[in-house]
């Protein structure tokens, strides 16, 4: 894996993301892209929730889910539950949200 990160910007709201040079693929902070979504006061609990919920439902969503270290607002780099493209989108399909018909929009191009 490389160290490339970046910040990606949706709504002007910041989503942490890295590239892993061996599957060629952009992973992004699943907490990220929850608070932006749901605009919970607590989106870490609120991700607990849903996987919670997702695991019932026999999602392999969270089991696919990888965790990766991302550097957190404290500057201090912390392992962080990431989504690829893919499993993003399916992500956003479990979430009542209008803000979520952006991102499925960007699915369709």
């Amino acid at each position: 894996m490389t160290k490339e990160t970046a910040i990606k910007l949706f709504e002007e709201k910041q989503v942490r993301s890295i590239w892993n040079e061996e599957d060629e693929k952009w992973y992004f902070s699943v907490i990220d892209i929850i608070e932006i979504l749901t605009e919970s006061p607590n989106p870490n609990n609120y991700w607990k929730v849903l996987k919670n919920r997702l695991k019932k439902e026999g999602s392999e969503l969270v089991t696919n889910c990888n965790q990766l270290k991302l550097q957190s607002r404290d500057g201090k780099f912390y392992k962080t539950d990431v989504a690829d493209t893919e499993q993003l989108f399916r992500l956003i399909q479990s979430i009542p949200s209008p803000k979520a018909e952006p991102f499925k929009l960007l699915k369709a191009i």
